[in-house]
Formats: C-alpha cells, structure tokens, sequence
C-alpha cells in the first residue's frame, strides 16, 4: 500500500467520507467516529438500523481512555495479550462518545487491528475509525477489495486493496462492562484461550448484554436461501433436487458428489483455520450462481469450528430444508 494511497484515504475520513480497509478478519466500512454525519453514511450505505452498535477500530490500546471508563483488570488483561488482533471489548462508554457508534447504549466496542494496511491507516488518520464490515446489512461478509466494490459501487469514497484478509470472519467479541467477561460472539480466538489469559471462565450472554454486532438471529445470509445439511444426507438432497431440475449449490466438506443434474459445487478446506479463510468468498460464489438453495454441509461441533458454526447457523435461520423425496 502506498503512502499517497494512505494519504488519501485519510483524507477522505477527515473530510466525512467513507473508506473501506482490510483487516486481518474481514473489510471493514470506515468512518471518522468523532463525526455524526460521517456516521451517519455507515448506516445509509449499508442499510443498518441505527440502534445496532458500530465497532471503533484504534491504533493502539493506549487510546482506549479516549473512549471508555472504568476498564477492567480482565480487559487489560486481554489487551496485553490478544492486541493487536482479532478481539473486540465492550467497554463502559465516556460520556462524549456519539450515540450512533454506540447504537444510544451506555456501552463501547473498540478493537485494535493487526493487519498492516489498518495499521497504516489508524496511524495517518491519527483519530478512532468507526467501521462495521463492508457488506449490506446482514449480508456476507466481504473478505476482499472486490466484494466491496460490487456491493457498494461509486457509494464509498475509497477502497484499500489488500488483498485477501487473513482470517476471514469476524472478531471474537467479549463484553467487559459488567461483573464478568462474557462472551458474546464466537471467532477466530477462542473462549479457550480467553478464559486462560483471564484465570475465570467466561460468562454467556444475557439479558442485560449489550447490542453487540453480527448477533442477531439472521445475519451474514446469501441472498439465496441456505440450508445446512448433514454429511449423510447432503448427496442424497442435493442429487434429489437436481433430477428435479432445481439449480443447486454446495458447499461440503469433500470433492465427492453425484454425477448427473446441475449443481455448483465447491469442496471447502478441511481444516478449521482454511475453512474460515475461504468461507465467505465461497458463499458469494455459490450466491452467484442463480441457484434454488445453497446446501452446506454441516462442519464439525469441535470447539475450533465454533465461530464457523455460529456465522453458519446464522446465514441459515429462517430457511426451510427442501423436500428430497
């Protein structure tokens, strides 16, 4: 990334713009968090309701007094040890944070990212970047500079290409605002490694939880319905519904699948970490491709594929399994 690209991207935040970025989770939709109208274009841009919680994007944990109040030993803690990288902390909010970063709650999402190109850009903006991922609300993530441009178009200022992002899903979200750290979103860091640094086991989400982003019941979908399948049944559906002549896509865990009728497949990586990479990149492609249903096989319940289950579960609510008689 250059340093006139850089340049000019900060710009554009200081003049109320809108710039997407790579992180090493997912790109990001970025925007000054000091300024309401630039905040506001978030929200338009993306078709978000306006009471769902942004998360700002620092340059270094140092700057977490600029926006919170009463930080916890455990969120020091898990600074120390996950930042830069892919954890969020909600915090209790400064009094002069903007409502519409917190969704009007009494608390703050902050993360400091690891990858480079945000590194960079943090550095030249100087000040806090409001920026949920890159996608039209509840849709798939974007994982590169181009689903960012086909979903957007001309509607963002400035795009930073870089390249593929690492991890490929969303950041593990935990709420420091009360008595106990909870959990509330599942990635790539596990609750395992959390509650190691954190000497405690965490807590699970309640009722007086904080709005955390990426957590209602349907979110990151495809515009085509998605089932997930299990393992035994998914030839079975999938060659089923192609002699129906239903246009079918797949996303399994293996290159195996019937012979005749007119399916899209794709054979995911079998490892957890390669499987995250890729997922959001193979879920637009199968959108892509006009298809009835998006079938995917159902991926292990071990606790590395946790996050991967959570987006899964999520992209599928409300989608009826069709009929494989």
């Amino acid at each position: 990334m250059s340093r006139e690209a850089l340049a000019r991207a900060a710009e554009v935040l200081r003049s109320g713009g809108l710039v997407a970025f790579p992180t090493e989770t997912v790109y990001g939709l970025g925007a000054d968090a000091a300024n309401t109208d630039a905040i506001k274009k978030i929200y338009a841009a993306k078709g978000r309701p306006r009471n769902h919680p942004l998360i700002v994007h620092l340059g270094s944990a140092s700057e977490v007094s600029d926006w919170a109040i009463d930080v916890p030993l455990a969120a020091e803690r898990l600074a120390k040890r996950f930042w830069p990288g892919a954890l969020t902390l909600i915090f209790k909010r400064a009094l002069h944070v903007n409502d519409l970063v917190t969704g009007g709650q009494h608390t703050i999402a902050l993360r400091v990212p690891s990858h480079p190109v945000a590194q960079a850009l943090l550095a030249s903006f100087g000040r806090g970047i409001a920026a949920p991922s890159a996608n039209r609300y509840g849709r798939v993530s974007a994982t590169r500079a181009e689903h960012v441009r086909t979903e957007f178009g001309s509607a963002v200022d400035c795009v930073l290409d870089g390249g593929a992002c690492d991890l490929g899903i969303e950041s593990t979200i935990v709420d420091v605002s009360g008595t106990q750290p909870a959990l509330l979103r599942p990635g790539s860091i596990s609750a395992r490694e959390l509650e190691a640094v954190l000497g405690m086991p965490l807590g699970a989400p309640g009722s007086q939880s904080p709005r955390a982003p990426g957590t209602l019941p349907k979110h990151y979908a495809p515009r085509t319905p998605l089932m997930l399948i299990e393992a035994d049944l998914l030839l079975e559906l999938a060659g089923s519904m192609a002699r129906q002549r239903q246009r079918v896509a797949v996303l399994a865990r293996s290159a195996l699948r019937p012979i005749a009728g007119d399916i899209t497949w794709i054979a995911a990586p079998a490892d957890a970490r390669g499987y995250a990479h890729d997922l959001y990149s193979n879920l637009r492609s199968l959108d892509a491709a006009g298809c009835a249903a998006i079938l995917v096989e159902q991926p292990p319940l071990a606790t590395e594929w946790a996050a991967i289950q959570d987006r899964l579960m999520r992209a599928a609510a409300g989608s009826a399994v069709p009929d494989a008689t």
